[in-house]
């Protein structure tokens, strides 16, 4: 590690000035990217501003349908709440397959979207859910957010403070993890609402999250595992690298798919 200057934000317009009047700043959440890619000195922050303590950041409401959780909320949080359970069972079940114990105690919602890594659980439900970004600026929804490979819509100094969906009739989340980091090499998250049926990939596209819309047209046709059997996964639009290649990460998102509808049906 290196010199750096430590900030314990107290609200999230603290946060915000404290980043933008520092030369090189960074927002620390559960710290689970950051921290490690400080330790390879991947990145050199001049100032960490921690967001791990603003109370407005936290909590989980669901009012009829509608849920919106709070940016700073762990993924272990969102695992064990009924409240979330009672209406969207699949983000428990995804939530709660996230890394270890530490992870899931340490990690939140809001930092996991914010990094947009390639191969994170949250990102293909907030497609599939066709979830709102709430920022302390404005509203982006999730399809306008993830723009590609670690790369997201937020502008400078702008904070992710919640995420908000309306909980749909069917949904599931399934995933092959890399043994070692439990990370996803294929995840798909199947959710069916009153505009029809979204399908979010997550770990094996080149560009990082996406919708299946042609599994998504075959679901609204027939939601069944076996409308599957004649969609077609483009190895080109797949990552590749030492844990798979293109056409193995393709066949997983169709094997992934079909587990998702067999669990939502």
């Amino acid at each position: 590690m290196y010199e750096t200057n430590y900030h314990r934000a107290s609200s999230v317009a603290e946060a915000a000035s404290l980043v933008s009047g520092s030369d090189d700043g960074k927002l620390l959440s559960g710290g689970q990217t950051l921290i490690p890619t400080m330790k390879q000195r991947l990145a050199s922050p001049s100032d960490v501003v921690d967001l791990r303590h603003i109370a407005e950041l936290k909590g989980i409401t669901v009012s009829g349908s509608n849920v919106k959780i709070g940016a700073g909320t762990t993924h272990a949080e969102v695992a064990q709440s009924a409240e979330i359970n009672g209406v969207c069972p699949a983000l428990c079940g995804l939530a709660a397959h996230i890394g270890d114990p530490h992870v899931r105690n340490m990690g939140t919602i809001g930092g996991s979207i914010a990094n947009n890594d390639p191969a994170a659980d949250y990102p293909a439900a907030m497609v599939a859910l066709e979830a709102t970004i709430h920022t302390n600026s404005r509203d982006i929804s999730a399809a306008d957010f993830f723009v590609g490979l670690f790369e997201t819509a937020l502008g400078d100094n702008e904070i992710v403070t919640a995420v908000s969906f309306d909980a749909p009739s069917r949904a599931a989340y399934q995933k092959f993890p890399n043994p070692a980091s439990r990370y996803a090499m294929a995840g798909v998250f199947v959710a069916r609402g009153s505009s029809g049926t979204r399908v979010g990939v997550t770990g094996a596209g080149s560009d990082g999250v996406f919708r299946a819309s042609d599994m998504e047209a075959a679901l609204d046709a027939n939601f069944s595992a076996g409308s599957l059997e004649s969609i077609n996964v483009d190895p080109s639009a797949m990552l590749a690298d030492m844990h798979g290649s293109a056409e193995y990460r393709a066949n997983l998102v169709k094997v992934m798919a079909r587990r998702a509808v067999e669990a939502a049906a």
